[in-house]
């Protein structure tokens, strides 16, 4: 029986064994099917316990990606994030504005008067000939001063790793619909993610309170198939309820926090639920009595369906052609659309 990870205003985050699913007999790999699909379905969001990625592998990561952000800011600009389609590189602070918002106009708006306080480096699948990824010099003083030697391998190594976690989550959802468990496999193969490294940097307590709104990453559901978000033990990831207010999604050791995304909502033909969720202040504590929020560190793998591949409402999820809420749509042309509107 599924543990609650996260319970208040209505919502319920379960946290879930994976180890169930993956080497589990038959009736425990269909009821962890089952539990990961009901929390999709009524949270969007759920944790994930005994998953293959290693807590050692999650902490070198971690380390590695802390490195990287400590380069000086003309080494990490010269890696900038360029295009919508490459979606590779580095962000500086206030580059990105996560918002529910569409109209460009609106999200600069937004941007000049709470822009979110994050810098991120986003890789993607390192044998795209169209769109290489920007990677940082491993040699030198400088990279060598903050060990950067294997940045590249690392992050591949960890790229793959969850390119197989979202592959075998699919499976889940599958068996839990009572689909074929390979039914997502062809959507998925090519490994079309995005492995994002996030920093969130020291910011005063008071910022929070003079710009009402501030937010290190504002409310935005995420544009996919899922998310696989690893977090640091700061905290300040919140989810929105049923009720329409948000509730704290605090770290849990060891776990992986998985969230639906918009494209996996729109194939479940809204059986699947895509949640609002935002990053703040963290939580405070009776012991802390600084005028400082220390740097926040995540690290978010954005899985999405093939860029190839057409996505339309999934079979026993509409009764007549006339329940399909969405026209079907390319994954990679509707991913482009809601970046361009992000950046």
């Amino acid at each position: 029986m599924e543990k609650s990870a996260v319970e208040g205003d209505g919502l319920l985050i379960p946290l879930i064994d994976f180890s169930n699913f993956l080497h589990g007999d038959e009736a425990q790999k269909l009821e962890t099917a089952k539990a990961i699909l009901t929390g999709f379905q009524t949270a969007g969001f759920i944790y994930l316990s005994n998953i293959p990625i290693t807590p050692s592998t999650r902490a070198h990561v971690f380390d590695v990606s802390t490195r990287f952000f400590k380069l000086p800011s003309e080494s990490k600009n010269s890696l900038a994030w360029t295009t919508p389609e490459a979606n590779r590189g580095y962000s500086a602070p206030g580059r990105e504005k996560a918002t529910q918002l569409t109209d460009p106009k609106e999200v600069e708006a937004q941007r000049r008067s709470v822009p979110d306080i994050k810098e991120s480096f986003e890789i993607g699948r390192d044998n795209d000939p169209a769109h290489p990824n920007n990677w940082p010099s491993e040699s030198g003083a400088e990279a060598e001063g903050l060990g950067l030697a294997g940045f590249r391998e690392t992050m591949m190594d960890f790229f793959d790793q969850c390119k197989a976690l979202h592959v075998e989550v699919m499976r889940a959802i599958a068996v839990g619909m009572s689909l074929p468990q390979s039914f997502f496999d062809s959507f998925v193969d090519n490994g079309d993610n995005t492995l994002r490294l996030l920093h969130y940097p020291a910011v005063r307590k008071d910022v929070f309170q003079i710009n009402p709104g501030q937010a290190r990453v504002g409310e935005h559901s995420d544009y996919g198939s899922i998310t696989l978000l690893f977090q640091d033990e700061k905290g300040g990831l919140q989810v929105k309820s049923p009720n329409g207010r948000f509730v704290d999604a605090p770290p849990i050791e060891n776990t992986c926090v998985v969230n639906a995304g918009d494209l996996l909502a729109r194939w479940s033909n809204d059986t699947i639920k895509s949640t609002v969720h935002r990053v703040v202040e963290p939580p405070r504590k009776e012991e802390d009595g600084g005028d400082t929020y220390p740097p926040r560190y995540s690290i978010a793998y954005f899985c999405n369906p093939n860029f190839k591949s057409f996505i339309e409402a999934i079979p026993g999820t509409y009764a007549t052609e006339a329940d399909k809420k969405y026209a079907g749509i390319n994954s990679g042309d509707y991913l482009v659309q809601r970046l361009t509107a992000t950046y």
